[in-house]
């Protein structure tokens, strides 16, 4: 996030057992009160195959499959994916 930004939006993740949620995060809208956070994305563990998927967030919150990258061993990869951002179904 841009130096500037960091007082507007955050991004923080919400860690389970099997997956890791990045969450987008931005103040109250009007003076006090609890941030708003919005789930952006979701990185899901396959024990069995040691692999990572991505899966990006509609509207209601539901999870979906990411067609665009196939399940790997490094995380890096996704977030690099999360950061590109090609479909803009991440990042709008």
């Amino acid at each position: 996030m841009p130096a500037e930004m960091q007082d507007q939006v955050t991004v923080e993740c919400d860690v389970a057992p099997r997956h890791i949620t990045l969450v987008e995060c931005r103040p109250p809208w009007r003076g006090d009160g609890e941030w708003t956070r919005s789930p952006i994305a979701r990185l899901r563990y396959t024990k069995s195959t040691g692999l990572w998927s991505l899966y990006w967030c509609d509207q209601h919150e539901a999870f979906h499959l990411y067609p665009y990258s196939s399940p790997t061993s490094t995380v890096a990869d996704l977030l690099d994916e999360i950061d590109r951002d090609p479909t803009a179904l991440f990042w709008g």
